[in-house]
């Protein structure tokens, strides 16, 4: 990568989309190999980290309708990765926790991805993973940045 580009945030962003975008697509295709599409594995994460989080909630957090929602709210529980729960004071409304079955899914997912990233990092020279880590930071602060 050229000396300037990262001064030009225009310039850098032209040059880490497509690497970014390669490695992500990658990402979601090892996630498929344990049988989970990229929202599933968002929206189990995101059952695991609040458990009762109801449809309303994850609909509004991905920004869908709560009908596309609740399809693959029900395709997660026909799978057995999520079970629904009563809300205590409002028969109207439930949420979900996730299953055993559903952290086995999570867990294989993860162990694939790990492991073909860790098969690719291999690959690389010294100084290359370092600088890799070093941006780990970085490359976090851009999505946990609000718009």
């Amino acid at each position: 990568m050229p000396a300037e580009l990262p001064d030009d945030p225009a310039a850098l962003a032209e040059a880490l989309r497509p690497a970014l975008l390669r490695v992500a697509r990658r990402l979601r295709q090892e996630a498929a190999r344990a049988g989970l599409s990229a929202l599933d594995v968002l929206l189990l994460v995101e059952i695991k980290r609040q458990p009762g989080v109801g449809v309303s909630d994850l609909a509004e957090a991905e920004q869908m309708s709560r009908p596309a929602m609740s399809t693959h709210i029900k395709r997660l529980e026909a799978a057995g990765w999520i079970n629904r729960l009563s809300h205590a004071s409002d028969g109207r409304r439930s949420g979900f926790t996730i299953t055993p079955a559903g952290q086995a899914a999570l867990a294989e997912t993860r162990r694939l991805r790990n492991d073909w990233l860790a098969a690719r990092l291999s690959r690389l020279n010294p100084a290359e993973r370092q600088a890799l880590a070093a941006a780990t930071v970085p490359l976090l602060a851009l999505v946990e940045a609000q718009p």
